[in-house]
């Protein structure tokens, strides 16, 4: 099947962040100026409004307070405060009170006395309320009139009437209404000024990141992320950047991987496939040859099995398929009986294996798991331990559990190599005979112990050996409880 250039379904086409980002500040500026716009073409509506909404609440409270003692008082008061003529008449049009804050300028007050007509509009009203907007000729301007009953609708004891100017605040409103729609046009211009800068200084730096996205995509992992002008970005930046060592790391390792195991698996099969000629065209009547012939055969193929074995372990540890199995043991007996298995080893190759244990103590771990943590290391030590063949197991009980140290007394590891020796497939250059195992040994320990959360290390110096250690550490006992049940089931 061919490889797709890019994997992540696009979901159709979708606006740049950019875009998105003017378009918002867009919409909102548009919005605040129609409000303004609105405002300034309902103005004038608004005050006649809440202008006639102010009459009618001072008509309200001077009828609830006619007939108090200081009701006159009061009277001339809200007239003053608000700017409405009153008049107050009795049932046969003569003025019981009134306040007059125009100078004989208003409907009530001036020459042509419009009293009496305003009292007919309130006869002829089935509420007895009247509110009407008139022009005042005197004045030359738009004024509004109220009038109400006092007591019984059909039978009142009076009337009380109300006159006050509309168009004082003409040429402020004029005036208002030009400033808005002034400040409208320039809130229009300046948002979208603002939303073209704004749109741009935040999506640059996305976009800048994105592109070098792409670049780290095909493969180019030196691409340099760059930040932006707030956090956010400069957080996103650092990420990726991190991000793109990581997956660095992980290539090299993969090209390492697939260099390593090619030529492990190269070297073998080769044999395999030359032996098996020789035993088709050389030795196959001869049964000395033809044995020997097959004996390497059957070493290489163990030595692949071996490799694939490997393999497959370190890749169940590493992507969590395999289950830690904890039991409770006695660590050192556990190590007595490990090192006892290498007396073969010792005796025919001439190793000499040292175990030196603490005093005896519980564990809890996957006794299995663990057990294969020590005989790597005990591989590892036999394949680049020193001339003297010497290697040391030592048991170090601690506060929170039990340290195991390997030695070797080989040549030692570099400084600077020390962080790659649990990586896979690399091999210390320092040993001076053939080094047997696939190279992933140590991997293998690392995954194990990280399965554990167990710590784990090594020390090394030039020309003494190296020392490879790890604890034992005891788990919290949720962890285990829950784990023992689980291997027990």
């Amino acid at each position: 099947m061919p490889m797709q250039n890019n994997p992540v379904k696009q979901g159709g086409k979708r606006f740049s962040m950019h875009t998105v980002l003017a378009l918002a500040f867009l919409l909102f500026t548009v919005i605040t100026s129609g409000l303004l716009l609105t405002e300034v073409i309902f103005l004038e509506k608004f005050y006649h409004y809440f202008k006639i909404q102010e009459a009618k609440q001072v008509a309200s409270q001077l009828l609830q307070a006619y007939g108090e003692e200081n009701f006159k008082e009061e009277m001339d008061k809200i007239a003053f405060r608000n700017q409405i003529c009153i008049s107050v008449i009795d049932g046969r049009n003569y003025i019981l009170y009134q306040s007059d804050v125009m100078g004989n300028r208003c409907l009530l007050h001036g020459w042509h006395n419009y009293i009496f007509a305003i009292q007919q509009e309130i006869k002829k009203s089935e509420t007895g309320m009247i509110c009407m907007n008139v022009f005042d000729e005197q004045i030359n301007m738009e004024t509004l009139v109220l009038g109400s009953v006092i007591g019984d609708v059909q039978n009142p004891d009076g009337y009380m009437l109300f006159n006050t100017a509309l168009e004082p605040v003409g040429t402020t409103v004029q005036l208002l209404k030009y400033l808005l729609f002034m400040i409208a046009i320039l809130l229009l211009i300046v948002g979208i000024i603002i939303a073209l800068t704004v749109s741009k200084w935040l999506s640059v730096p996305i976009i800048r990141i994105t592109e070098s996205a792409k670049h780290m995509a095909h493969g180019n992992y030196d691409t340099e992320f760059q930040g932006g002008s707030y956090q956010e970005v400069n957080d996103l930046a650092r990420t990726l950047t991190y991000a793109e060592r990581e997956i660095s790391k992980v290539d090299t390792m993969q090209r390492d991987l697939i260099a390593n195991v090619s030529h492990d698996l190269r070297t073998p099969l080769t044999m395999l496939k030359a032996y098996a000629e020789m035993i088709r065209d050389l030795s196959g009547d001869n049964p000395v040859k033809r044995n020997a012939h097959l004996q390497v055969i059957i070493e290489e193929t163990d030595r692949l099995t071996l490799l694939v074995s490997d393999i497959l372990d370190l890749s169940r540890l590493e992507n969590g398929k395999q289950k830690l199995e904890l039991t409770e043991f006695n660590v050192t007996e556990w190590l007595t009986e490990i090192c006892s298995r290498y007396k073969g080893v010792s005796e025919q190759m001439g190793y000499h294996l040292t175990f030196t244990p603490d005093e005896e103590k519980q564990v809890i771990c996957d006794s299995g798991k663990m057990e294969r943590v020590v005989c790597n290391l005990i591989h590892n030590a036999i394949n680049y331990t020193g001339e003297d063949k010497q290697v040391f197991v030592r048991q170090v009980n601690t506060e929170n559990g039990v340290r195991i140290e390997v030695r070797d007394t080989g040549a030692g590891i570099e400084e600077d190599k020390i962080n790659k020796i649990f990586d896979k497939y690399y091999r210390s250059e320092n040993h001076k005979r053939e080094v047997v195992g696939t190279g992933l040994g140590l991997s293998i320990v690392k995954a194990i112990l990280k399965m554990h959360n167990f710590p784990y290390g090594v020390k090394s110096k030039l020309g003494e050996g190296s020392i490879f250690w790890f604890e034992i550490q005891e788990l919290s006992q949720n962890y285990h409880k829950n784990n023992m049940h689980s291997s027990q089931r």
